[in-house]
């Protein structure tokens, strides 16, 4: 027919346009085309590297505490504010990284946090004070926060369809940076002549390394789908797409954000306190364990394998916990078991440190995995996207908050009691309230149904 024999070299002409715009976008960063898949490959290879760099900072120096107090001349009390400073750096740079990404771009603010986290660890072992220590210790952990923060929002923006594969593949290499750099610092300090400076300046290698896949994304300034700006929770399970048929769409999530009054949530309120409480656990864990076990005997090398024992049992944890609570309609049981495994495990470390020292390390490992289950309730104690968003930032920013006391209590107690029993005492009499807040927030109901 003649209509169509003139419509088809349109078509044809149409159909290369199309082919060409298609090329030229994989070539570019967010241009809202399939990008290339060597550039996803390149993006999957930044997210391990900067996952694996996430916590060697803090478990790097809870294994070489002790060298570190006597080389600044450091007082037990001020140990513990040094202890205390991650999750405050948590709470008060996090809050910045949604504002930075909007102005800079996600990858670009993970590439400076990466150059961030390099920075700090080859500054803080030659500065040569406490007070400066301290400073640098804070820039890096700031490079921390800002790309813990981000981290999903890259999951999100490149991998849409594999977010849960990726959000695995980047959790297991934290928590594998997190163990290794327990279990090996201690070796390789003494395999540097036993200087503990040049055992902790070793970490800046990788960090510095991290930095070069991010690179290719300083300029890409995409919000990840959905969302008007990255966020804290841009990776909420019940994210609202704008292509998602029957969803709203980002700016209607976003109007109905403030509706929620979510501190007259009595679920809000205990996850928040849930969150805290595990933090404070795991910060005085990576703190202060490794120093436990050698006052109790066991050598510097071994309580940084035992430490790392204590890390590593989030590996394979992380991805059946969420798996479990998910398909449960309350999650209280899960916070009971994880809270008893805490209650045993402190038992163990006051009646005997060293003579079942891995057997405690298990038990706190498996206690230490209240975080994954943390995440989870977040996202299933609200209905919206939005308030999904509202329910993480609430929860981890108020969380971290009431989390920096602890660390620097168990410092305090330490000093002055002259000894662990009172300091094992306080953090196994906090596992008591993270079983309230937890039973409390996995009941079955959503912060809609209470604001």
């Amino acid at each position: 027919m003649p209509d169509d024999e003139t419509q088809t070299p349109t078509l044809n002409r149409d159909a290369a346009a199309r082919t060409s715009q298609d090329l030229r976008a994989q070539r570019l960063p967010g241009a809202g085309q399939p990008p290339a898949p060597w550039l996803l490959r390149l993006i999957a290879v930044g997210l391990v590297l900067a996952a694996l760099n996430l916590r060697p900072a803090i478990t790097s120096l809870g294994a070489l505490l002790e060298e570190v107090r006597e080389g600044l001349h450091m007082s037990g009390s001020v140990a513990g504010v040094l202890t205390s400073v991650p999750p405050l750096c948590f709470a008060v740079f996090g809050i910045m990284a949604p504002r930075l990404a909007r102005r800079f771009g996600a990858g670009a603010v993970v590439c400076a946090g990466m150059a961030a986290i390099a920075a700090g660890l080859v500054i803080r072992p030659y500065i040569g004070s406490t007070a400066g220590f301290l400073a640098a210790s804070a820039l890096a952990l700031m490079g921390i926060a800002v790309s813990n923060i981000l981290m999903p929002v890259i999951v999100k923006r490149w991998f849409p369809d594999r977010v849960g594969t990726m959000t695995g593949l980047y959790s297991m290499a934290l928590a594998l940076g997190t163990a290794l750099a327990a279990a090996v610092t201690v070796p390789v300090t003494g395999a540097l002549g036993g200087d503990w400076q040049a055992g902790l300046v070793v970490w800046a290698v990788p960090a510095a390394l991290a930095v070069l896949p991010w690179i290719v994304l300083v300029r890409d300034r995409t919000p990840a789908p959905g969302q008007p700006a990255p966020g804290p929770a841009a990776s909420g399970p019940s994210a609202p797409g704008p292509s998602a048929p029957g969803r709203p769409a980002s700016g209607q999530a976003v109007a109905e954000a403030p509706a929620l009054r979510i501190t007259r949530s009595r679920t809000a309120w205990g996850l928040a306190c849930f969150f805290g409480l595990q933090a404070t656990a795991a910060y005085i864990t990576m703190g202060w364990m490794p120093q436990i076990f050698r006052d109790a005997g066991v050598s510097a090398g071994t309580a940084g394998l035992l430490l790392a024992v204590t890390m590593a049992m989030g590996v394979p944890l992380a991805f059946v916990i969420p798996r479990v609570a998910s398909r449960l309609k309350q999650q209280g049981p899960i916070v009971v078991v994880l809270g008893l495994c805490g209650l045993i495990g402190y038992g163990g470390l006051y009646l005997a440190p060293a003579a079942g020292a891995w057997a405690w390390a298990l038990l706190l490992g498996v206690a230490n995995c209240a975080f994954p289950l943390a995440l989870t309730m977040i996202g299933m104690r609200a209905r919206s996207g939005a308030g999904v968003v509202r329910l993480s930032a609430f929860a981890q920013s108020t969380g971290y908050l009431l989390s920096i006391p602890g660390p620097l209590l168990v410092g305090v107690l330490y000093q002055h009691s002259g000894g662990w029993g009172l300091p094992i005492a306080l953090m196994a009499g906090l596992m008591i309230p993270q079983m309230v807040a937890g039973i409390l927030a996995g009941r079955d109901r959503t912060i809609e149904d209470e604001c």
